[in-house]
């Protein structure tokens, strides 16, 4: 059985709004929420807690812009914009707001569900990509605090690299905790001591 998304589409045409509607309850299992107007967009979006946003805007200005980046942000939702025409610098401001399909030539109900399935798949990749870089930086700065630790044991011990990261590690599991755990604990007390 299919999950049942929320979906909330931003279409301030209210003929437009009830074909979107329709085309998605036919595409697939959703709650559908209309927002009829832009303003105070960022508010409207979080009321509704949507796993999906789709906005269809004939122009879409700075300020709007700067309430998608407020609903969309950090990232929390895959995001389609369906524009009129290509404006000047837009898809870039749209991509950095945290859209994740920016399609020119208007929303059209026969398009809705492969641009939305894109736009999830785009959303979930880059999600995934944000998560491994983040865990990259986090196991990078681990390792420098241990190599700071391993250098300050070096030179207080007189011991080679692998004898101090030995220490390191079997204090560690002596503790019961991690060796980047004791490693950040020995370098802030010699920051101390100085």
């Amino acid at each position: 059985m299919a999950q049942t998304l929320t979906i909330v589409v931003v279409e301030e045409d209210r003929d437009r709004a009830i074909a979107v509607v329709d085309a998605l309850k036919d595409a697939c299992a959703c709650d559908v929420f209309v927002v009829g107007n832009s303003s105070g967009l960022a508010r409207k979006i979080a009321a509704h807690a949507p796993d999906v946003v789709l906005i269809d805007i004939d122009n879409p200005t700075r300020d709007v812009m700067e309430e998608l980046t407020l609903a969309s942000g950090p990232l929390e939702r895959p995001v389609a914009m369906f524009v009129s025409a290509a404006a000047g610098g837009l898809a870039q401001s749209a991509i950095e707001a945290g859209v994740s399909a920016y399609v020119v030539d208007g929303l059209s109900p026969t398009r809705i569900k492969p641009v939305m399935d894109t736009a999830i798949a785009r959303f979930s990749m880059v999600r995934q990509m944000r998560n491994e870089l983040a865990e990259t930086r986090r196991a990078l700065e681990e390792r420098k605090v241990i190599d700071r630790a391993k250098g300050l044991i070096m030179k207080a011990k007189g011991i080679d690299e692998d004898a101090a990261y030995a220490l390191l590690r079997k204090t560690a599991m002596d503790q019961g905790r991690r060796v980047a755990d004791v490693a950040e604990a020995l370098v802030t007390a010699s920051g101390l001591l100085g």
